[in-house]
């Protein structure tokens, strides 16, 4: 049954260069009193300041993979709980095998003795399995495998929630795995890092309209883009994402 009101807010729709002054990727989804994160970028935790989100409200955070534009806020979002917010519910991190160690690292890093803290929360991480539908509360979210070397798997997201299916591609060059994600998806989100230049392990908006039509998800919403894509955006046929972008599905 369709729920009203699933609504996507992107955070950050950049890259991880900071190409167009945008920050780094994190999209909002809420769905009645309930929010998650889509990825969470090292700038996550001013984007949801600049644009009214409150990251007490956030109980999950998906990730697609471990690189620092998508995993990078983590240790910030970790210690605002700690210490500003004092969140007292469970904060439940998912994404690639493996993302624990590396969020632990990541905050010992940036905040040695921050990872060995004795929190007022639950801080709980999952593992996902590619292709395996996994139950996070209201969400199942299923991951399937893509091409972005990151020190672990990388994945691109489908996530079903109020009723919607919102898809997104994470960081990856073609794979027909995308094609599999998308499927009649409410809204898939897209990286388009470049026009038509062909970069490893990335995706060009000459690609994607390529296999647009394969996709067949009911709305596509390109981000992630790099400073030449972002200069021919007035040229493209497509949506696009902003930073404080919001929609409702």
């Amino acid at each position: 049954m369709s729920v009203a009101g699933v609504t996507v807010r992107f955070l950050g729709s950049g890259d991880a260069f900071g190409s167009g002054a945008r920050f780094q990727t994190c999209i909002y989804v809420s769905c009645g009193s309930a929010g998650f994160a889509i990825d969470c970028g090292t700038s996550s935790l001013i984007a949801m300041r600049r644009y009214g989100v409150d990251p007490s409200h956030i109980d999950t955070v998906l990730l697609t993979h471990l690189h620092g534009d998508h995993f990078g806020g983590l240790p910030f979002l970790i210690l605002h709980a700690q210490l500003i917010s004092r969140r007292t519910r469970p904060l439940l991190i998912a994404g690639p095998p493996g993302l624990k160690n590396r969020v632990l690292q990541a905050m010992e890093i940036l905040f040695p003795g921050s990872s060995r803290m004795r929190q007022s929360f639950a801080l709980e991480f999952l593992d996902l399995r590619v292709r395996t539908p996994t139950t996070i509360g209201d969400l199942v979210v299923t991951a399937y495998g893509v091409v972005h070397p990151s020190g672990a798997a990388a994945y691109a997201l489908r996530i079903v929630t109020g009723g919607k299916v919102i898809a997104y591609s994470g960081d990856t060059e073609w794979t027909d795995a995308l094609i599999e994600a998308a499927q009649d998806a409410d809204v898939f989100i897209c990286e388009a890092y470049s026009f038509d230049e062909r970069i490893r392990y990335h995706l060009d908006y000459a690609t994607i309209i390529s296999h647009q039509q394969n996709l067949n998800a009911r709305r596509l919403v390109l981000t992630h883009m790099n400073e030449d894509m972002l200069a021919r955006l007035p040229r493209i046929e497509a949506e696009w994402a902003e930073d404080g972008k919001c929609f409702v599905l």
